[in-house]
């Protein structure tokens, strides 16, 4: 069984739970209409069925290497970028003015999660250049723009971002790599950057490199860090690529995964960048970027999952063991109650991702406060449930295979591997549940409760045809807004960050309810029914313990000494 992009879930999700044709009422995204969003879906599905799938294996057995100072990348991934660009998927959501398709980011995010379940090394590539986009629509000057978003867009360049150092991982204010002002306004850059996926390749005809720094004299901390884009090589008059700046890739990390992609350790010695945004405001404009990849990486986490999932159960359908009425695997109830968990796990993780960017799209169509509030509170939960979707459904996946799961050669092992990292990347889980339990409640947990409203609303009106799983929903509902309250009256954040991962997960259990819910309201007697049950009945119980664990405090915490920590 090959790898089939999973667009008939989008197509439902699209139409029955998120709501997308609030969004294509909007004057901005009018022209997504749903003959255009199913062409769009079946032409990404095909794409990433026949182009990029069989890519996925080879990356794995044969990595990207460095050879000489010179990046070669895996077999097939240079054709494989290009027919990435052909087809106008790394524009997407770009501005039209510079060659974008100007479509929703909804739309993006469902074509990156096929990608990334079709072959994760290769599409980390587009999404750092559409993250970089991003960053130069929102922050650059109109002649940087002008220059490279075109280029960027069409994929004859690509991007990266190169936040962290050495020193400075998740304390990007340690930062320490330098920019000084030149006289004809540019800037050499020099310092050295590690982890920087896509740091080079041998197929885009110009490396952008988006890297943060300090200016001389620069205030201590993220208050003094600037912006630079610091291409590899200088554009000449024509805007073409022109001789060489001093930049290099010094070494390529060995890693747990993700082989296919080059993780770069890169070297600045004055090499000339151009500043995005305002002096002191780097972190401000990466954060443009970074947000996009969040809700990216989530979805990496989604598309990774549902390549795991249809792996083993194609192993399950296979593989004679023991007595059953089909005399496979599938039939054990263990095996199925872990494939029925995959599963719900799938559609919840994809029906949180899809939320958060249609609340992305109302916010650009409308301007509304209100929308950008939302999309703010979900994207810590749409990266963290994403990505540890992701890793549980690999890992099951693995347990699925049995003894074969631990074998290299049967390929259940990549997913997990592969998609381990982004755990950890574009800000660790634990930095994004303390950024929602944190700066995201700042409102005094207001849009967190409305949120909740929101899914006891859609509880009440399910009474009529669900009304066991409708009260199983409204009471979660109300447990999590007692957790709120408690979380919200705690002035120490310690308190809060404590119990910031379980927080975060018991609100992203209970949004699973709410969207199998409607899932199963629109198809009752169906098999999202039936799914929507198993996961109400077997799976949102839990929230019950994560809610009890976010309310502990620090105390229990800190309860060992660091010696009593150490002792044994």
């Amino acid at each position: 069984m090959t790898f089939r992009a999973p667009v008939p879930e989008y197509q439902f999700l699209l139409e029955h739970i998120i709501g997308f044709h609030e969004i294509a009422a909007t004057e901005r995204f009018g022209e997504a209409s749903d003959d255009v969003v199913a062409a769009i879906l079946t032409e990404a599905g095909k794409f990433c069925d026949e182009v990029m799938a069989p890519l996925n294996r080879g990356g794995d057995l044969q990595p990207a290497r460095l050879e000489n100072g010179v990046l070669r990348s895996s077999p097939g991934y240079a054709e494989g970028w290009q027919a990435i660009s052909e087809g106008g998927w790394i524009g997407m959501s770009a501005a039209e003015e510079f060659g974008g398709m100007g479509l929703p980011m909804t739309l993006t995010t469902a074509v990156n999660e096929m990608m990334s379940g079709a072959c994760l090394s290769l599409q980390l590539a587009p999404l750092m250049s559409q993250g970089q986009i991003e960053a130069l629509e929102h922050h650059a000057s109109d002649e940087l723009k002008s220059l490279y978003l075109p280029k960027l867009i069409s994929g004859e360049w690509s991007g990266t971002m190169n936040l962290t150092e050495p020193q400075a991982g998740s304390d990007v204010g340690a930062l320490s790599s330098k920019a000084e002002p030149l006289d004809d306004g540019t800037y050499a850059i020099s310092g050295q950057k590690i982890y920087i996926s896509w740091g080079d390749n041998d197929f885009a005809g110009n490396i952008c490199h988006l890297v943060l720094a300090r200016l001389p004299d620069a205030a201590p901390g993220t208050k003094g860090i600037s912006l630079f884009l610091v291409p590899k090589y200088l554009p000449d008059a024509e805007g073409n690529p022109g001789k060489a700046n001093t930049l290099k890739v010094v070494s390529l990390e060995h890693k747990m995964g993700l082989h296919g992609s080059p993780t770069c350790v890169m070297q600045y010695d004055g090499a000339i960048g151009w500043m995005v945004g305002k002096p002191g405001g780097g972190l401000a404009a990466m954060f443009t970027m970074m947000n996009n990849a969040r809700l990216g990486v989530g979805g990496q986490g989604v598309g990774v999952a549902g390549a795991a999932y249809q792996k083993a159960l194609a192993y399950a359908l296979e593989r004679k063991q023991g007595k059953s009425a089909s005399g496979t695997i599938v039939d054990h109830a263990d095996v199925r109650r872990m494939l029925m968990e995959m599963k719900a796990d799938l559609f919840a993780a994809r029906a949180i991702l899809l939320a958060c960017s249609q609340a992305i799209d109302m916010q650009t169509a409308t301007g509304a406060q209100e929308w950008a509030a939302r999309a703010a509170f979900l994207t810590p939960i749409a990266k963290t449930f994403g990505t540890e979707t992701g890793m549980r459904v690999s890992e099951t996946g693995v347990q699925v295979h049995g003894g074969m799961g631990f074998i290299e050669e049967t390929g259940a092992a990549q997913f997990y591997r592969d998609v381990r990292v982004t755990a950890i990347y574009e800000g660790t889980n634990g930095i994004q549940a303390m950024d929602l339990v944190g700066r995201k409640m700042m409102d005094g947990g207001d849009m967190a409760n409305r949120l909740i409203d929101e899914i006891e609303e859609q509880a009440e009106r399910a009474r009529t045809t669900h009304p066991n799983m409708a009260e199983a929903v409204w009471q979660a509902c109300e447990s999590l807004r007692e957790a709120t309250e408690w979380l919200t009256a705690q002035s120490d954040m310690d308190e809060r960050f404590a119990g910031a991962v379980p927080y975060l997960h018991a609100f992203a259990r209970v949004l699973g309810g709410h969207y199998h819910l409607a899932a199963a309201m629109a198809d009752i007697g169906g098999p999202r029914e039936k799914l929507a049950r198993f996961y109400i009945n077997r799976m949102l119980p839990e929230h019950a313990a994560l809610l009890a664990h976010a309310q502990a405090g620090a105390d229990g915490a800190r309860a060992l000494t660091l010696d009593e920590l150490a002792d044994g």
